[in-house]
């Protein structure tokens, strides 16, 4: 079995306490032939990816041994060193022009293997390609004429490629609970990556999202490791496709492995202490399933954990994601970090210790990334044999490997070959469904939505004459930088001015849908502060709906940091004159976060949730709201009432108390897996067979679920397990299973879901997975049905 990791030097680590993890997200069955299409199963979906990826060989090819055994101690540690693109440009030009003295002192006299990011803003795939040229001719060069390898942040799209489509962000895209559509996204933003001459994106991001004052809350898949494990597959496996070496295929990176999102103080970059259940319970298995799913590399943990900074923790690089997880891909470090070993965390005298500890520790390549530093101490420290030449061997292996297998020994250019094909039609098709199915109704008192019965259109006779007047306020109300967030165009995604004008606001999307004869536009107030309140509210006299749009402003990382949820003062109070007008409030969140609105809340006719939906947000939200798309979306993630009651759906029933000596239950403003639709939902027959049997045996879930509504729709189905009792105090449900299910008016439709072992296992006192018997319940759509486990665990 698998060592305790705070222990170290076990010879049969490979034996890991993740194997059970793996069980249950990857499951043992096939996949199911001739699957319907009106229904996306969490489970089918899963077996049948992990099916198709080809595990790439341990071993290195004749190919890469041949380069290894030729190069120099300096052309090996060239080729871990990471530069950013503002390392060999010139600083001023603003056409972007390579500077050919810095580009040969880095390609070419230090052999530098990599190079990352934009410096100030998305580039056209000509541009792209015309640097990218520029750079390999460079590489051309040296003597051994390694191709570099370019790598940049993709995280909801092709997010640096001029005219490229952009889908709503990871939390939004967990919102659908579609994986299908996530694997469709993924596919196009590989395809437009991939044709700047780009082949590694840094995505997708596995750090599962339990902390919502996080900053970069919005770019995980939600609070829960099943759907997180999900979606992840689903990007891996659309980004890297059947062969890295297509010119439509990027190499996926997992990131931050691990713990990065869950920081004490809920700022970026910032320490997490991580009992080590938790570790393994939550947060380890989106990584072992998304090194199952054949990721080509991990970018490592800014921060620290339980005191060790990610970078240097050899436990976790090397016992658990080498040894347990089996994973033989490239170690990249994040922006910095190695010298941070030093300026932040203070474990390092100097950058040359600071370089030791990290490669000893696991680091295949430095994301330096401004200068040449960390080559001229890795250097030093093989000459000095503070660094084994055997660690420096595997770090070069691995680098020249990925090269190998994304084409580029063959054509540093691949991809580049064909006229780009890039915001295409069929690819704005896929961002507008995505964000359709990303826009969660999270409440919607006495059916004030949808503004138009179904069908209806602002020329159809008496629903013409139906149409309501609009008030649109609110600072998210006309910005698509809101509707996009943090790395879109530029870094923080706040660019107002680069943004496409045929990328709709809520307001223009809502004057296309409903006339601008319509409509009246007051911004009402900024994100925190007032701008013309008093003129909102005489505007809301004279309409008979105001459409108040609050939330964030763009951000990313850092600058994003927050200590209270709390929506600022200004907007709330622009929520409350609007209300206090009497006409119909229609709330629509705006937000990469679940900020607190409770103090308006009750004041709404309804509340709709984007969680930046991308370049097509702006309309998914006017269909929703006008009655054209029922919405699907539901919450990947818990949303908080109070700024201090941050508790995940999956807490402990201990929490669930409610006493008259301060304990107070769990009570969200919305609960996780929450969403409401135009039509209704019923569930009937649940049963689980069999209702007793031994630990191991599969068993089955049944259940139907009917549309009783008068238009069509689509229902979440999540099925839950809860361990009635356990050696460690088990939560008070975990979902194990979902089904995204498409239903017409008066149809109904038999699931069936297979649960097996890995499903009632948790992390036990001995910090290994463990299913004792007793017994368990099964809970889909307010229905629960028991069962009992016989047996040892």
């Amino acid at each position: 079995m698998c060592q305790n990791i705070a222990q170290k030097g076990v010879a049969a680590r490979r034996l890991c306490a993740l194997t059970a993890m793996l069980a249950v997200l990857v499951g043992a069955s096939p996949p199911v032939a001739g699957t319907e299409p009106a229904v996306v199963d969490s489970d089918v979906f899963l077996a049948r990816e992990l099916a198709r990826v080809q595990p790439a060989s341990s071993a290195a090819s004749d190919r890469v041994r041949a380069i290894l055994a030729k190069m120099t101690l300096r052309e090996k540690v060239g080729q871990l060193t990471q530069l950013t693109l503002e390392a060999v440009t010139t600083p001023q030009d603003q056409m972007l022009q390579l500077d050919p003295v810095k580009l040969r002192r880095a390609v070419v006299d230090y052999g530098t293997g990599s190079i990352l990011n934009v410096r100030d803003q998305a580039l056209t795939v000509t541009r792209w390609r015309d640097l990218l040229r520029e750079i390999q001719a460079a590489a051309g060069q040296t003597r051994l004429k390694i191709p570099v390898l370019y790598g940049i942040d993709s995280i909801h799209g092709a997010t640096y490629v001029k005219g490229a489509t952009l889908f709503p962000q990871p939390l939004g895209m967990a919102a659908t609970w579609n994986p299908e559509l996530l694997l469709a996204g993924s596919r196009i933003a590989a395809a437009e990556t991939r044709a700047a001459g780009i082949p590694w994106n840094f995505s997708p991001i596995l750090d599962v999202g339990r902390q919502p004052l996080w900053p970069r809350l919005f770019e995980t898949f939600g609070e829960d490791t099943y759907v997180a494990s999900v979606m992840g597959v689903a990007a891996v496996r659309g980004y890297q496709g059947d062969d890295l070496a297509s010119p439509k295929s990027v190499a996926a990176t997992l990131k931050h492995y691990v713990g990065y999102s869950v920081p004490t103080s809920g700022h970026d970059r910032t320490p997490a202490l991580i009992p080590e259940i938790t570790l393994r319970e939550h947060l380890l298995p989106p990584f072992a399933v998304g090194v199952r799913a054949g990721a080509a590399a991990v970018m490592v943990n800014s921060g620290e954990v339980n005191g060790v900074p990610g970078h240097v923790d050899r436990v976790l690089l090397d016992d658990v994601l080498r040894g347990e997880l089996g994973f033989d891909g490239l170690v990249v470090s994040d922006w910095e970090d190695i010298k941070k070993l030093v300026s932040i965390h203070r474990v390092a005298v100097d950058e040359k210790d600071a370089t030791r500890q990290a490669m000893l520790a696991g680091i295949d390549m430095s994301m330096v990334p401004l200068d040449l530093s960390f080559h001229d101490a890795l250097v030093a420290l093989v000459e000095d044999g503070a660094v084994p030449m055997a660690r420096l061997d595997a770090a070069v292996t691995r680098v020249l490997t990925l090269k190998e297998r994304l084409g580029l020994l063959d054509d540093p250019l691949l991809g580049t070959a064909e006229p780009a094909e890039v915001g295409g039609r069929e690819a704005r098709a896929t961002a507008l469904a995505a964000a359709r199915e990303s826009i969660v109704l999270l409440a919607n008192h006495k059916s004030a939505l949808p503004l138009l019965p179904a069908g209806a259109s602002p020329s159809s006779g008496s629903a013409a004459k139906a149409r309501p007047r609009l008030l649109v306020t609110g600072p998210t109300a006309h910005s698509r930088a809101a509707l996009e967030n943090g790395w879109s165009l530029v870094w923080q995604g706040n660019r107002e001015d680069l943004y496409p004008p045929d990328w709709p606001t809520v307001k223009e999307a809502l004057e296309e849908r409903f006339g601008s004869d319509r409509l009246r536009y007051v911004p009402g107030s900024t994100y925190d502060a007032e701008v013309d309140i008093a003129a909102a509210v005489a505007a809301a006299r004279e309409v008979d709906v105001a459409i108040v749009c609050l939330g964030e402003m763009a951000y990313a990382e850092t600058p994003g940091n927050i200590d209270d949820l709390a929506l600022p003062d200004a907007q709330l109070r622009l929520a409350r004159a609007v209300a206090e007008t009497g006409t119909p409030m229609v709330l629509v969140l705006v937000e990469g976060r679940p900020r607190i609105v409770r103090p308006v809340v009750d004041l709404a006719a309804a509340v709709v949730l984007a969680l930046n939906p991308g370049q097509e947000g702006g309309r998914a939200v006017a269909e929703v709201l006008a009655g054209d798309v029922s919405p699907s979306g539901r919450l990947p993630i818990t949303y908080p009432r109070w700024p201090h009651a941050l508790r995940t759906y999956d807490h402990k029933a201990y929490e669930e108390q409610d006493t008259s000596f301060g304990l107070t239950a769990y009570r969200p403003q919305w609960d996780f897996g929450w969403g409401l639709s135009y039509t209704t939902f019923e569930y009937s027959g649940l049963t689980v067979e069999p209702a007793s049997a031994e630990i191991g045996a599969e068993l089955t879930v049944s259940v139907t679920v009917s549309n009783r509504g008068a238009r069509a729709g689509a229902e979440v189905a999540q099925l839950y397990v809860t361990d009635e009792v356990a050696s460690v105090t088990p939560p008070v449900k975990r979902l194990r299973r979902f089904a995204k299910v498409w239903l017409a008016p008066g149809e109904s439709r038999a699931l069936t879901f297979k649960l097996r072992r890995g499903d009632f296992s948790f992390i036990g006192r001995d910090r290994r997975p463990i299913v004792e018997p007793g017994d368990f319940t099964v809970a889909i759509g307010g229905l629960r049905a028991k069962l009992a486990l016989r047996g040892g665990g």
